[in-house]
């Protein structure tokens, strides 16, 4: 039985916002927090993994917190075998169908009656690329940053970018330094931040599951430092709310 103050969490179509580009058949999972809204609104895009169990429970975790959330489902179009390479072009690009999808998600909460009109982006591995390029010129006012590469232009990624909270690993070993200069990037921009790394996490610290096919998670483990880190999860969950709350205040 769910708990009268648990979000409401359902699956929810997104053809009807029809925007050119779009993948056929786009839907999400929307979260919505107990009690009256209106709510500030975030975008939460999935890991390499997709829109796993997992990461259900991340959107979930977030409307407790008192925000509406909609995670799209960036591999409706053919599954992560098929969309992960395009996926990721389309992070080092800044264009391409998953723009329009997460543009999709992005409208359907502003549309809502219970959405405050204030919008944050929130991204995990793949996602969190996304959510640091969403930063500037994506209709966002704050972006959540997870153990997300860095782009290889930062003045253009950076450019007009909206406040942005960063979480990474330094058990991460394919993001090391990642975290310092971020935080030093957006210093030198005078753009509202809070960066940090925790020593003992490594790469999806935030998950409360491993995630990914079985015979690839000791390699994952050895390489990455990946999985759940619940100490430095619940600490960074507290600054990315807090800096939410913050900066998405109606």
């Amino acid at each position: 039985m769910t708990a009268p103050d648990a979000p409401t969490v359902s699956d929810i179509d997104l053809t009807g916002q029809a925007l050119p580009g779009m993948s056929p058949g786009l839907h999400g999972v929307l979260a919505v927090p107990a009690g009256e809204g209106p709510w500030p609104a975030v975008v939460m895009v999935h890991e390499a993994f997709g829109l796993t169990e997992v990461m259900r429970r991340q959107v979930e975790r977030m409307a407790a917190a008192g925000f509406l959330v909609l995670m799209p489902d960036l591999f409706v179009d053919g599954g992560a075998r098929k969309c992960l390479r395009a996926t990721f072009q389309a992070i080092s690009t800044g264009q391409g169908r998953a723009w329009v999808d997460v543009e999709a998600a992005r409208a359907a909460l502003v549309a809502r009656a219970d959405c405050t009109g204030r919008v944050g982006v929130l991204g995990f591995c793949m996602g969190g690329g996304f959510a640091l390029v969403a930063a500037a010129d994506r209709g966002f006012d704050a972006a959540s940053v997870n153990y997300g590469r860095l782009p290889s232009d930062m003045d253009t990624a950076l450019a007009g970018a909206c406040p942005i909270v960063g979480s990474y690993g330094g058990r991460d070993n394919s993001l090391r330094g990642a975290a310092a200069k971020l935080d030093a990037e957006l210093a030198k921009r005078d753009i509202p931040r809070d960066v940090k790394e925790y020593p003992t996490a490594g790469h999806s610290f935030l998950n409360d599951a491993p995630t990914g096919p079985a015979w690839m998670r000791p390699v994952m483990k050895a390489i990455l430092g990946a999985g759940p880190e619940p100490i430095a999860a619940a600490d960074a969950w507290a600054r990315i709310d807090a800096f939410f709350h913050t900066h998405l205040a109606a």
